[in-house]
């Protein structure tokens, strides 16, 4: 794998990884016993955990991208022809 694909991999799995870990640990007010203030959507969570979110997906990330490195250069799977 070179340097391209490798970031290609990892940005890949990041965002997936990110859009996954987005609904977890969010309430709406309604939920929390609140009122959404004016000017608020009803359904907007009160705290997002947006920075913990990141920093999560980033180090899962990093580990998903390991293994795929490790299967890809070990040759345990090959997607070339022979």
């Amino acid at each position: 794998m070179n340097w391209a694909s490798g970031i290609v991999v990892y940005v890949i799995l990041w965002w997936l990884l990110f859009f996954m870990a987005l609904p977890f640990g969010v309430k709406p007010p309604h939920e929390a016993g609140e009122e959404a203030g004016p000017g608020f959507d009803a359904g907007a969570p009160l705290r997002t955990h947006l920075w913990l979110k990141v920093a999560a997906t980033t180090v899962i990330a990093a580990l998903l991208w390991a293994v795929a490195y490790w299967l890809i250069t070990s040759d345990l799977i090959s997607f070339r022809g022979g």
